[in-house]
């Protein structure tokens, strides 16, 4: 009889060798992969790409090839989707969801494979169809409030009842390992999970392979956001040149040449707008309020004015003076909806005259944004990396 361990291996070279899931090559290999005794373990992988099997649910779970290779690519997904590096705020607030929200996501992926005869869901895998080509952010928002129900649809491949977690007809599909409060370094774990999945992209692309939509996002070109947001205020920010004969060119008073000096204006107003509807955690604003304050700090606008909305503008916060102890001062106000639109209104209806407009949003906003403002723009975009800003530039935002 094969051993479970080579049964994994096995799972590896078959899926490493087909067309439509080459892609996932590189990070089948990433950190370590052990099968284990444990007989509550079903399948766990965590942010470092390690993944974990257990022996018995390998065993009376698994049986047929088919559910062996999906149980192996259901792993290697969480881990190209840094669902255990990203989703980390929505595991801390809701694990069960989290879990859930989790595994829809990368069932989807499995389940929409064109050649059916390569993997099979094992029975308990949760999939709905409902969520076809989302995101774990916009499911784990859907799945709010249902309470875990099980969905409608079940599983087409292998005729189980979707997991919902709490026992009671059906057992958890995986585990999801975000860590402790170890301090990891989460900049270095995502240029290895980009390294691996652009190995395997290389080779799907040979292929002619269509990417999942979830995997196209994670290979946009990596910005530096820090090193956008300082050159965007600086640029904004930089004053206006104005001449004055109160003062002559020293320069060039030796040569008995008499010219004005050049004096740089007071720069004007920053404006910062933080989409508090939910999805932005504080640990996302900390690192960038941190990061502005710095920029401030250095060239010292009229006034920083920080916008609180998500439906509306709930209301700001102004400072003119020690930057320095912003972060500490921020007070969020909102969570509900989102209406971008309302950030435009406001700026209008107060008639705000700013330099520079940065906005912090999640991307999910209304379909009909109406933006009625000229100030320079730069939005960062933590979720929705494909919506289109109505003004301005654009940066993802990658804590």
């Amino acid at each position: 009889m094969i051993s479970q361990e080579d049964r994994i291996k096995r799972a590896h070279i078959r899926m490493m060798k087909h067309p439509e899931t080459a892609l996932y090559s590189g990070v089948m290999m990433m950190g370590t992969t052990t099968v284990v005794d444990d007989p509550n373990m079903t399948a766990c992988a965590d942010r470092l790409g390690n993944k974990t099997y257990g022996r018995k649910f390998l065993e009376e779970h698994c049986k047929d090839d088919r559910e062996v290779n999906a149980l192996v690519l259901h792993e290697s997904l969480h881990i190209a989707l840094r669902h255990m590096v990203h989703g980390i705020d929505m595991f801390n607030e809701d694990r069960r969801r989290a879990n859930m929200a989790a595994d829809y996501v990368v069932n989807d992926i499995i389940v929409s494979l064109k050649d059916t005869n390569l993997c099979k869901l094992p029975d308990g895998g949760c999939y709905d169809p409902q969520y076809h080509n989302m995101s774990m952010r916009e499911v784990y928002r859907l799945l709010e409030g249902k309470g875990g129900n099980k969905p409608k649809g079940g599983n087409p491949q292998g005729g189980g009842t979707p997991s919902d977690g709490d026992g009671d007809g059906g057992y958890e599909f995986d585990e999801h390992d975000t860590g402790g409060d170890e301090d990891i370094d989460i900049a270095d774990i995502n240029d290895k999970i980009d390294k691996a999945i652009r190995e395997g992209a290389l080779l799907a692309g040979r292929l002619g392979v269509d990417l999942p939509r979830a995997i196209t996002e994670t290979l946009q070109p990596v910005v530096d956001w820090r090193e956008v947001l300082r050159e965007f205020v600086t640029a904004s920010t930089k004053g206006k040149d104005e001449y004055t004969w109160r003062k002559f060119n020293r320069r060039l008073l030796p040569s008995d040449i008499y010219l004005p000096t050049v004096e740089n204006e007071t720069i004007g107003e920053v404006v910062v707008a933080i989409d508090t509807s939910g999805s932005i955690g504080q640990d996302q604003i900390n690192a960038f309020a941190s990061e502005l304050v710095s920029i401030c700090e250095a060239v010292n606008p009229d006034a920083l004015r920080v916008l609180w909305w998500d439906t509306k503008v709930h209301g700001e916060q102004k400072f003119t003076e020690n930057y320095g102890n912003i972060g500490a001062l921020l007070k969020p106000l909102g969570g509900g909806g989102t209406l971008v639109s309302s950030v435009s209104d406001y700026i209008v209806k107060k008639k705000i005259n700013a330099e520079c407009l940065i906005v912090f949003t999640d991307g999910y906003v209304e379909s009909d944004v109406k933006w009625n403002i000229s100030i320079p723009t730069l939005w960062f975009i933590t979720e929705n990396k494909g919506w289109t800003v109505p003004s301005g530039k654009k940066v993802i935002f990658n804590n």
